[in-house]
């Protein structure tokens, strides 16, 4: 909390996923990932309410952890609801970016692990045009979601989250929609700093979307601590809304929870247990691309 001032989003606390598989993500994200499970059980009627999704009560849920165990979760609820989802063409949450020590030797890994691997590169490792010093691919995973794997080298002059393993935690969460003025404003309520718009090449969403490489899409960031952000991207005219099934979360990368130590925000919100490791108060809105947002409070 700022002093005397607006509240301060904190850090992401955790992603959730709808899938149609569990067992597909515990053995993918085990494997090549070292992601590894913290908690698991059957959603509760109350927690699905609290989410706008009364229909996945009783559905299960499997939430894993880093290997550096960084309190920065995966959480991955069943749906048969979610088959055949694939990110970057509709609106909502459409990318989770991971911070890795090494991007070429997870690379190799992937590689030596393409016969039967539920994951696919999307985007061979690069260095970042203005920050080379940063190296970057994207792959889908098992259920159709996006990751960015990410290494931060020295001398960027960024304030951006370290690997404290090989493949370490969810530092940047991404969201698109067609009103990039809407999707900011969900957090104009916040202190936290922003870094505006620009336009650059980002050519996992060209590729997605059937546009030429050379499509600039414009992008702007929601400055979070400890080197942790929230990237918001208009979207092209070709994709669309995401559709949900009646009573349930959006499939895919449905939610991004985040800490809260503001009681304002919760206020005219329905409150409720957070369905994370450590607990606390929880309680949500939904973005204007249609992403769901998680605060997530002391107990």
């Amino acid at each position: 909390m700022t002093e005397g001032g607006a509240p301060l989003l904190g850090t992401i606390r955790a992603v959730t996923h709808v899938v149609p598989d569990l067992a597909v993500i515990r053995a993918a994200y085990g494997s090549v990932l070292d992601y590894q499970p913290v908690d698991e059980g059957i959603l509760p009627a109350d927690t699905a309410a609290a989410w706008g999704a009364p229909a996945m009560a009783g559905r299960r849920y499997l939430t894993l952890a880093p290997a550096c165990g960084t309190p920065a979760w995966l959480r991955f609820v069943e749906s048969p609801a979610a088959a055949g989802w694939q990110a970057l063409t509709t609106h909502g949450w459409n990318a989770t970016e991971i911070v890795v020590q090494d991007v070429d030797a997870l690379a190799a890994r992937l590689e030596g692990r393409l016969e039967g691997s539920a994951f696919r590169v999307i985007g061979p490792p690069k260095s970042l045009q203005r920050f080379p010093m940063i190296r970057a691919m994207q792959v889908l995973g098992p259920a159709g979601e996006c990751l960015y794997l990410t290494q931060v080298g020295s001398g960027s002059g960024l304030d951006l989250a370290q690997a404290a393993a090989f493949v370490g935690h969810v530092f940047i969460v991404v969201a698109g929609g067609p009103d990039l003025g809407a999707l900011f404003a969900t957090y104009a309520g916040f202190a936290n700093a922003i870094d505006p718009p620009v336009s650059t090449r980002v050519q996992v969403i060209s590729w997605a979307n059937g546009l030429p490489p050379e499509t600039e899409h414009a992008h702007g960031l929601v400055k979070l601590p400890r080197g942790t952000l929230i990237e918001l991207d208009a979207y092209p005219a070709v994709t669309q809304p995401r559709q949900a099934a009646t009573g349930e979360l959006p499939p895919g990368m449905a939610m991004v929870s985040f800490s809260v130590d503001d009681p304002r925000v919760f206020a005219g919100l329905r409150t409720h247990a957070a369905l994370l490791p450590g607990g606390g108060t929880s309680a949500c809105l939904q973005g204007a691309a249609g992403e769901w947002i998680e605060f997530v409070g002391p107990p």
